[in-house]
C-alpha cells in the first residue's frame, strides 16, 4: 500500500515549520491538497540593498550591492536552506573569453553562509555589474489555442517574474546589456530562470557558451568515501533544452551536479562530492548575436521538494507540469487507422462517432505523407478533415522525422568521421540542412491547407551534432544543436498556436507536445493476450509515478503489431471480447488513451456496445480519471492491483480502479489511502452505480473498504 505516515509527517511540518524570513502572510496548508492562493510578492528590505522573492513556499533573496547575487534560497515548507554559499548569477563566454555575472566574492567558509558576512563581501570588477531591475507579470512562453477538452489551468500561470539587468565590465563589450529573469509561480514550490542578451553595439558579439544557473547547494548526503553512486540534492531541476528521453530524467541534458572548488571543508576526502549545480547546453550554442539583436537562453525550471517520498515526489512533478505545460492535459480518446485510403479512413471516422471516441490518426505505414503537398493529394486529404469535423471528430497523421537516411548532403554528419552515420538512431537528416528546411515547409503548408488537427511525430530530434560547414542553418559543429533544437521547437510552437495535438515519443512537453509515449516494450505486443493485459497495468502503473495520466499513451493492437499471429491480437474483436474489454478498461479506468491501431473499433453489435461502455464511463467520470494517481498496490497477477485516482478539488474526490487478474474470486478488505482527496475525517464511498456508504479516515487518513471482485473483474469505487 501507499506510504501514508509520512503524509502525515508532511502535513505537521507544512503547519509548523513555515517560518520564513520573508514578510508577508504564512501558508497554513498543505499545496498538494489546498489550492494556494498567496500570491507572489517581490519586496524590498535593508533599505533597498536586498529584493526578496518569495510565493510562502519558497524565496529567493537578492543582494543588489556591490552586485547582484542570491544570498538566501530558502525552502519555506521545511524551514531549511537550499544553498550554502554564493556563486555568480550566470557565466557567459563572448567572443572566446568567459566573464562572471553578478555574485559576490569573498566567502572563506562554503559548508554554510553567515548573514552577518555578506556585508563584508565584494564584487569582482571583471564579473557583469548589475545595473537595475524590473518585476512584472508571467507572460506566455507562446501562444495556446485551446480547441477541445482540457483541465482548467490559467495560461500564462500565474505568478511573477523579477528581471536583474547587468552591464559588461569596464569598458569592455559597450552596447551590449545582459538581463537575468526569473519567474515565480503561486501555489507551487517552482522557480524558472533564463537569461537574454542585447547586442546594442555596431559589432556582431559570438556568445561560445554559457552557464544559466549556479547553485551551491546544500549536500543530500555526506560520505567521506568515493560511492559507486551519489544521492543528488532533493530538488528537481528541469529545462526546456530537453530532448531523446520518454521521461525527464532520460530528456535532461542541461543539468550538471558537479564537485564544488571552494568547499575545502566539506567531509568527502577527495572533496569530489557533486554539491554544485550547474545549467549549460552540453555543446555551443556558438551563436553570432548579430547588431540590434537579441539571444534567449533555454529555461531552467527548479522544483523544490518538501519530502523524500516517492508518491509525494511524483505529486510535485506531475503539478509543475501541469502548470508550466497545461496542454498536457488534453486527453482526446484516440483510434489509429491503419490505412489512409479514403473508404478505410471515412470507416473510422463512422465508427468513432457512433462510440464516442473523439479523433482519429492515420497511422504509421498506413500510406498517408504529409510531405506530400501536390493539390490532388491535399484536396483528397482536406475533403476527409472536413468529413471527420462534420462528424465533431478531429484527423490528424503520422510523419516521420529524425530516424532515417536522406543522403549524405543532407544527414547529419558525424564530427569523429567527417561522414554521415553514427547519429543517434544511426542515420538522420540534419534539421538544417536543406532538406530540413523544405521539410518543415511542406509540413506547414500540408497542416493550414488540410486543417488536419493533429499530428503524431515519430522520431523528434534526438539531440544530434552535426559537422556539416555546408548546411545552410547552421555554421558547423558547435552551433548545430542550438539550432536543431531551435527548428524543432519552434515549429512545435507554431503548431501549439493552432491548436495541433502533438504526439511525440520524447520530452517536448514544455515546448507544446502533448503526449508521449507512457513507457512499453513495442515487441511485448505481439505476445499472447493474456499477457499483454497485466504487462500493460504494469505500464501504467510505472510510466504514471512522473507522467499525468493525459500526458502517456498506451497501444492496443487490435490486429498484428510485430508479430505473434493470432494469439497476439484481438482481431475477430467479436471472439476476444474478454481481452478487448480488458484493454479498454484498464486504459480508460486510469485515464490513459492508447493507440487503437487497426481498421474498426467494433465489428458486431455486441462489440459496439462494449466500446461504448467503456468510453461513456471515461466521459462520465472524465474529470477525475484525468487527475492524479495514488499507487495503492503494483499488478503483479498474485492478488488484486489497484490504483486511486484524486482530485481535492472536485466534488467525485477520488475514484479507485481495483483489478483482479485471477481465475477466483477476491473477497477482502482493501485500505484506501484519502490524504490527498483532501477529506480528513469522513468519506462517501459508492461502488459504480451503487449505494453510498460513510467510511471514517483513520489518523492516517486511511479507510478499509469491503471488495467482492469476479475472476478477472474489474471494478471502481467513487469517493465523494
Amino acid at each position: 500500500m501507499a506510504n501514508t505516515k509520512q503524509t502525515v509527517v508532511i502535513k505537521v511540518m507544512v503547519f509548523l515549520f513555515i517560518i520564513g524570513t520573508v514578510p508577508g502572510k504564512t501558508i497554513d496548508a498543505d499545496w498538494l491538497v489546498t489550492q494556494i492562493k498567496e500570491p507572489v510578492k517581490i519586496e524590498k528590505r535593508l533599505d533597498g540593498r536586498e529584493i526578496v522573492l518569495s510565493n510562502g513556499l519558497i524565496s529567493r533573496t537578492f543582494r543588489l550591492r556591490p552586485n547582484a547575487a542570491t544570498v538566501a534560497y530558502d525552502n519555506l515548507m521545511t524551514g531549511q536552506s537550499i544553498i550554502r554559499g554564493i556563486k555568480p548569477e550566470a557565466i557567459v563566454e563572448l567572443n572566446g573569453r568567459k566573464y562572471e555575472v553578478g555574485g559576490l566574492q569573498g566567502q572563506v567558509e562554503y559548508a554554510y553562509l553567515l548573514a552577518k558576512r555578506v556585508d563584508s563581501l565584494s564584487s569582482n570588477p571583471d564579473a557583469f555589474q548589475f545595473r537595475g531591475f524590473e518585476v512584472g507579470r508571467i507572460k506566455e512562453r507562446f501562444a495556446w489555442k485551446r480547441k477541445r477538452y482540457s483541465a482548467k489551468l490559467p495560461w500564462p500561470p500565474l505568478g511573477k517574474t523579477l528581471t536583474l539587468h547587468f552591464k559588461p565590465p569596464g569598458d569592455k563589450l559597450k552596447g551590449l546589456t545582459l538581463s537575468i529573469h526569473y519567474e515565480m509561480y503561486q501555489g507551487i514550490p517552482l522557480l524558472a530562470k533564463w537569461l537574454t542578451i542585447h547586442n546594442g553595439s555596431d559589432e556582431p558579439v559570438r556568445l561560445n557558451t554559457f552557464i544559466s544557473e549556479i547553485l551551491a547547494a546544500v549536500e543530500y548526503e555526506s560520505l567521506v568515501e568515493q560511492p559507486e553512486r551519489w544521492e543528488y540534492p532533493n530538488i528537481h531541476v528541469d529545462s526546456d533544452y530537453a530532448f531523446h528521453g520518454g521521461d525527464p530524467k532520460s530528456a535532461n541534458k542541461t543539468t550538471y551536479w558537479i564537485a564544488d572548488p571552494q568547499y575545502s571543508t566539506q567531509v568527502n576526502y577527495m572533496r569530489k562530492a557533486p554539491l554544485m549545480l550547474e545549467t549549460r547546453p552540453p555543446i555551443g550554442p556558438d551563436v553570432v548575436i548579430e547588431p540590434g539583436k537579441m539571444f534567449e537562453s533555454f529555461r531552467v525550471f527548479e522544483l523544490i521538494y518538501d519530502s523524500t517520498e516517492r508518491e509525494r515526489k511524483g505529486l510535485a512533478l506531475r503539478r509543475m507540469y501541469r502548470t508550466i505545460a497545461p496542454w498536457a492535459t488534453e486527453n482526446p480518446i484516440i483510434m489509429h487507422v491503419r490505412r489512409a485510403n479514403p473508404k478505410a479512413v471515412r470507416l473510422a471516422i463512422d465508427q468513432c462517432a457512433e462510440v464516442g471516441f473523439e479523433m482519429v490518426i492515420m497511422t504509421f505505414g498506413s500510406g498517408f505523407n504529409m510531405e506530400n503537398i501536390d493539390p490532388d493529394y491535399i484536396s483528397q486529404i482536406k475533403e476527409l478533415v472536413d468529413y471527420a469535423h462534420s462528424k465533431n471528430i478531429e484527423l490528424g497523421g503520422y510523419s516521420l522525422l529524425a530516424s532515417r537516411k536522406i543522403s549524405d548532403k543532407h544527414d547529419v554528419i558525424n564530427p569523429k568521421t567527417g561522414k554521415p552515420g553514427g547519429a543517434i538512431f544511426g542515420n538522420s537528416p540534419c534539421l538544417c540542412s536543406g532538406w530540413g528546411a523544405e521539410y518543415f515547409r511542406k509540413i506547414k503548408i500540408f497542416i493550414e491547407q488540410t486543417g488536419l488537427d493533429l499530428l503524431e511525430h515519430d522520431g523528434s530530434y534526438p539531440g544530434d551534432v552535426c559537422a556539416s560547414r555546408s548546411h545552410p542553418g547552421h555554421r558547423g559543429l558547435n552551433d548545430s544543436q542550438w539550432k536543431q533544437w531551435k527548428k524543432i521547437t519552434n515549429f512545435y510552437k507554431w503548431c501549439r498556436s493552432r491548436g495541433v495535438y502533438l504526439n511525440v515519443p520524447d520530452w517536448y512537453f514544455l515546448n507544446g507536445s502533448n503526449k508521449s509515449a507512457m513507457g512499453y516494450r513495442e515487441t511485448n505486443w505481439s505476445l499472447p493476450r493474456e499477457r499483454q493485459i497485466i504487462l500493460g497495468r504494469q505500464n501504467i502503473f510505472d510510466g504514471t509515478w512522473k507522467k499525468t495520466p493525459s500526458m502517456g499513451w498506451m497501444f492496443v493492437p487490435l490486429v498484428q503489431y510485430h508479430g505473434g499471429g493470432a494469439a497476439a491480437t484481438l482481431e475477430p474483436l467479436s471472439e476476444h471480447l474478454d481481452a478487448y474489454g480488458a484493454h479498454l478498461g484498464q486504459n480508460f479506468g486510469s485515464g490513459v488513451q492508447a493507440c487503437y491501431r487497426g481498421p474498426r473499433l467494433y465489428d458486431t453489435d455486441e462489440t459496439k456496445a462494449l466500446v461504448k461502455k467503456w468510453v461513456d464511463f471515461y466521459k462520465e467520470y472524465r474529470d477525475i480519471l484525468d487527475s492524479d494517481i495514488i499507487h495503492v498496490r503494483r499488478p503483479d497477477g498474485r492478488d488484486i492491483d489497484c490504483i486511486l485516482h484524486v482530485n481535492p478539488q472536485l466534488k467525485r474526490k477520488g475514484l479507485a480502479m481495483v483489478y483482479n487478474p485471477l481465475d477466483q474470486t477476491v473477497r477482502k478488505q482493501l485500505e484506501l489511502p484519502l490524504y490527498y482527496t483532501g477529506l480528513t475525517k469522513t468519506a462517501s464511498i459508492r461502488e459504480q452505480q451503487g449505494k453510498s456508504r460513510k467510511y471514517k479516515l483513520d489518523r492516517e487518513y486511511n479507510v478499509k473498504i469491503p471488495i467482492n471482485i469476479a475472476p478477472k473483474g474489474i471494478t471502481w469505487f467513487v469517493v465523494e
